[in-house]
């Protein structure tokens, strides 16, 4: 366990959406709190508004993450990460740019990978230190039409798993949030409508209390815990005609191509 109020907290993709209010979320409880994202530029402008700090960050180079990590060691001894950049495409798997799922692997679980690697060591010699890795409901409930967004955020669960029994014996934390379907740019042009959907404060507001409690993983909602036991229990043609139901109303993976065409140019679709 970590006390917020005057801890050195860092946030991937901090600039917009979750990441954004995670930041001022933490702020609010007095934590320095450091942003890093791949758009520097909306980065320095959230942290003006939110009275926090930044720097570019590309999450999938582990140099920028080491000088992430350095940037944030001005400050002091950072007790807090958030591993929260990710980004989705969308589309039927065959159909898809290979490029682009390369991508989406490099940011969603390389990038969760480079920032737990070069900040967990000093959280362990310190014995004394929180990760925050977020993943998604998509690592439990597999949706059609988001493939490879559902495997990394699975490989993020899975990692988060198998690190914190690694680290068991000291005194540092991790904890794997997976939200819902969360109204933010990722799910812009995205019917949702089917869905139990959050605001990206309601996120952060768990990952700033993640920091008291002993949570291994926690879903949001919490009702939705044991959905991913449902799909795995469920007989196979009983899962698929649930699946082929609620998408009835719209194909897997199609979306509305104006409502998403600003977040697909920032990304690079």
């Amino acid at each position: 366990m970590i006390e917020l109020d005057g801890a050195v907290v860092c946030v991937t993709g901090g600039a917009r959406g979750i990441g954004r209010a995670t930041a001022e979320a933490l702020a609010r409880r007095g934590a320095q709190v450091l942003i890093g994202d791949l758009d520097a530029d909306e980065a320095e402008r959230t942290a003006a508004q939110i009275g926090v700090h930044a720097t570019h960050l590309d999450v999938t180079d582990p140099a920028s993450v080491a000088a992430f990590r350095d940037d944030a060691e001005q400050l002091g001894p950072p007790a807090m990460l958030v591993n929260n950049a990710g980004i989705q495409y969308m589309g039927p798997f065959a159909e898809q740019r290979l490029d682009l799922y390369h991508r989406e692997v490099s940011v969603n679980l390389l990038g969760v990978i480079n920032g737990m690697h070069t900040f967990l060591p000093a959280m362990l010699a310190r014995d004394h230190g929180h990760i925050v890795n977020i993943a998604s409901m998509a690592a439990k409930v597999t949706t059609p039409g988001m493939s490879v967004y559902c495997a990394t955020k699975y490989a993020v669960a899975a990692l988060s798993r198998a690190v914190r029994a690694e680290i068991a014996s000291s005194a540092v934390t991790l904890t794997t949030v997976m939200p819902t379907a969360v109204h933010t740019e990722l799910t812009a042009g995205v019917s949702l409508d089917l869905l139990p959907t959050r605001q990206p404060e309601q996120i952060a507001e768990v990952i700033a209390d993640s920091v008291g409690h002993p949570w291994r993983e926690v879903t949001v909602p919490r009702w939705l815990a044991p959905a991913g036991a449902v799909e795995e229990l469920m007989p196979e043609p009983l899962m698929q005609r649930l699946k082929h139901l609620a998408t009835l109303r719209r194909p897997p993976g199609d979306f509305d191509t104006d409502g998403r065409r600003e977040y697909l140019d920032r990304i690079g679709q």
